[in-house]
């Protein structure tokens, strides 16, 4: 797949799933929780113990889905994450070397960004989308301004987003939502609960 087929492969649910946890095991059962109650693509943060080997595991035995690498703060883990199986990978800040490597082996970056000035320099670094990161820190009629003076920001709002407010933020121009705890907490039967109630919730707002 080239790079604008596997963003639009990610962001066509409008959300995708981001998994950490304190062994790369329960990651991988967090992974396929949500993957199990529907959702295509997932994120597992690098901050997880040997998360590598989650995302080795996960695009060996889930070939159709979209596994991507979180979390990725450097050049060094960004081409370690691309040869470990990652479509696509997430950054919390604004690095040009995790774009540039990304790029390298033809998979989307998607740096995290707060400010319209950062969001500005993203886009000419060639960032595939951005990552509005804390989400929490700001609205959905934040994004909604950003975006009448920026309309061709891919933003893609993580880190507090509620399967609640998801729907708004897609209303105010938001791609696809990255979505933690708020989907996986509780264990698979919750996880698949809240998947199936936030893609309905989603796809009214579209």
């Amino acid at each position: 797949m080239y790079r604008w087929e596997i963003v639009q492969a990610v962001t066509e649910q409008r959300v995708f799933g981001i998994v950490r946890a304190a062994v790369p095991e329960a990651a991988l059962t967090a992974a396929e929780a949500v993957l199990d109650a529907g959702l295509r693509a997932v994120e597992v943060a690098l901050t997880t113990p040997r998360a590598l080997s989650a995302v080795a595991r996960l695009t060996e035995q889930r070939p159709d889905a979209l596994v991507g690498a979180g979390t990725v703060l450097d050049e060094a883990a960004a081409r370690a994450a691309v040869e470990a199986g990652a479509r696509f990978l997430v950054s919390p800040g604004l690095r040009t070397d995790v774009i540039r490597a990304g790029h390298r082996y033809g998979v989307p970056v998607f740096p995290g960004v707060t400010t319209p000035t950062e969001i500005v320099r993203a886009l000419e670094e060639g960032a595939d989308a951005v990552k509005i990161f804390p989400a929490s820190a700001v609205s959905p009629s934040w994004l909604r301004d950003v975006r009448a003076a920026l309309p061709q920001l891919p933003a893609i709002p993580t880190g507090g987003v509620t399967i609640d407010d998801a729907p708004e933020w897609i209303v105010a121009g938001a791609v696809a939502c990255g979505m933690g705890s708020a989907l996986t907490s509780g264990g698979p039967r919750a996880a698949s609960e809240r998947v199936a109630a936030l893609l309905a919730g989603l796809g009214r707002a579209r």
